[in-house]
């Protein structure tokens, strides 16, 4: 946790950028050593010096024991049977709250009662309706378990209850193939809007999900109603919905 907001996937594209520079930065300075090394080689050789050798030995052993200390204290997040030893890791898939971590509440996204009081879904598309709370849970309701697997490395299982992408696209007269532009009521952010394609709209466990665990939604889990598709990064399972757009 960090007492300030930043974009996790962005920062890590753009620290990725800055450990490749700086990779090719050192070769190339080391350039000449390295050139001067191997023509002293005889061919066929590629040990260090005698001297050399511990301090290798003795790097690779350290890396190697750091290595496994980080992935023994954040790899339970994941692997729940090593959930004891996660002690660095961003989430423990135990926390939270229905039993689910909570990466983004609600309070951070602006989605406050004020935003809430008046909710209605909109579906735009060939034939456009909207629909309150209560039509939404009149519809035909699914049950799928799939887990939120998200960007921090984290992922967790759960049962999720709502109404079916598809139906909600058919109603809207959508065509075979169609895909979907979800949005959130979310002030601001990366993924505010989402889109989804076809293969995911299509599919019949990706659910418009108004419940979890058997409660509905709490607000840092997306009340009233949030997206839960298979296969799909926990950015994009948008919660707060409050738009479908056909595409």
């Amino acid at each position: 946790m960090v007492p300030w907001p930043f974009g996790f996937i962005q920062t890590h594209f753009a620290l990725a950028w800055v450990v490749a520079g700086s990779i090719l930065l050192h070769i190339a300075v080391k350039a000449p050593e390295i050139r001067a090394h191997w023509s002293r080689s005889s061919p066929g050789t590629l040990e260090l010096p005698a001297e050399d050798g511990p301090d290798r030995r003795a790097l690779l052993l350290g890396v190697g024991a750091a290595v496994g200390a980080v992935t023994l204290t954040t790899v339970g997040q994941s692997f729940t049977p090593l959930k004891a030893f996660d002690l660095l890791a961003p989430r423990h898939p135990d926390h939270g709250q229905q039993g689910l971590p909570v990466n983004r509440t609600a309070a951070a996204a602006g989605v406050g009662p004020d935003r809430l009081r008046d909710w209605r879904l909109e579906v735009r598309g060939p034939a456009p309706y909207s629909l309150t709370l209560p039509q939404l849970r009149a519809m035909p309701q699914r049950t799928a378990r799939l887990p939120i697997a998200c960007v921090e490395g984290w992922s967790k299982t759960a049962d999720w209850r709502g109404v079916r992408i598809r139906d909600l696209l058919e109603r809207a007269g959508a065509p075979p193939g169609a895909a979907l532009r979800v949005t959130s009521l979310e002030v601001g952010g990366a993924y505010r809007v989402m889109e989804m394609g076809r293969e995911y709209a299509e599919d019949p466990l990706t659910l418009l999900a108004l419940e979890l665990g058997g409660q509905v939604l709490s607000p840092d889990h997306g009340y009233p109603a949030r997206i839960i598709a298979p296969n799909r990064p926990g950015v994009l399972q948008t919660k707060w919905v409050t738009l479908l757009e056909v595409l």
